[in-house]
């Protein structure tokens, strides 16, 4: 293939013939990496709460909007949005996505994501969009952030990866005890001593790809609104039950 170049400028897009792929789910041909039929029937908007994306029991529908530890303890979240559960066949996904090399998931979370009740929304009135970030050590291990992939995939321009510091690696939360969760991610967090100008009075995005306890987002929320930001909504693919 050739393309004409013009005053030395590089074509930003070129258009390719689509090749086709199986669904990882059902395995059907050709389909995206997830086929539509797969995602009506494991991806269905649910009711959740405002502030930490847990599915609200079905009595609350239409009534309550969040769930009773958020109004016990408000998280510093002025909103949580998910996409789906942390289930079937979404984990195994996910699993594939971080663990096994399979970053190209990422464009079929993001479109899911993007079409999550409130996630357009949010994505408009949004200043920035700052992943999770990881330590040195797990980046190490596993080549790529995953939250700063989705968060790229969502939203390149207002995506920064310099703001958000992950300063001390913690065990992951699912292997730690409740009260061990609560206190190993005290220092973890730290906003870039640079850019706090740039976060000042600024609405913010804070995306990941999983939401399991809600103490990593919760962490690096409280550090970021210290540091000035004056609004963070939380922005995540899938969210433990």
């Amino acid at each position: 293939m050739f393309v004409k170049l013009i005053s030395g400028t590089l074509p930003t897009r070129l258009s390719l013939p689509r090749l086709p792929s199986q669904c990882r789910v059902c395995h059907s041909w050709p389909a995206q990496p997830v086929c539509e039929a797969c995602v009506n029937q494991f991806a269905q908007p649910q009711s959740r709460c405002l502030t930490c994306a847990l599915p609200l029991p079905a009595a609350q529908h239409g009534s309550a909007r969040h769930c009773g530890g958020c109004l016990k303890a408000p998280p510093p979240l002025a909103r949580c949005l998910a996409a789906v559960s942390y289930a079937y066949p979404w984990a195994t996904l996910i699993a594939h996505y971080k663990f096994h090399a399979e970053p190209g998931l990422v464009r079929s979370f993001a479109t899911l994501l993007r079409a999550a009740p409130w996630v357009e929304p949010a994505l408009d009135e949004a200043d920035m969009l700052l992943p999770m970030a990881l330590s040195s050590e797990r980046l190490k291990v596993r080549g790529y952030n995953q939250a700063l992939l989705l968060a790229r995939q969502l939203e390149p321009i207002n995506t920064r990866a310099d703001v958000l510091l992950r300063i001390q690696d913690t065990p992951a939360q699912h292997t730690l005890k409740r009260a061990e969760r609560l206190t190993a991610l005290d220092h973890a967090f730290a906003v870039d001593s640079l850019l706090v100008d740039a976060l000042r009075g600024k609405n913010v995005l804070l995306v990941d790809d999983v939401m399991t306890t809600g103490a990593s987002l919760f962490t690096a929320a409280r550090v970021l609104k210290a540091a000035g930001a004056s609004q963070v909504t939380g922005l995540v693919f899938a969210r433990t039950e």
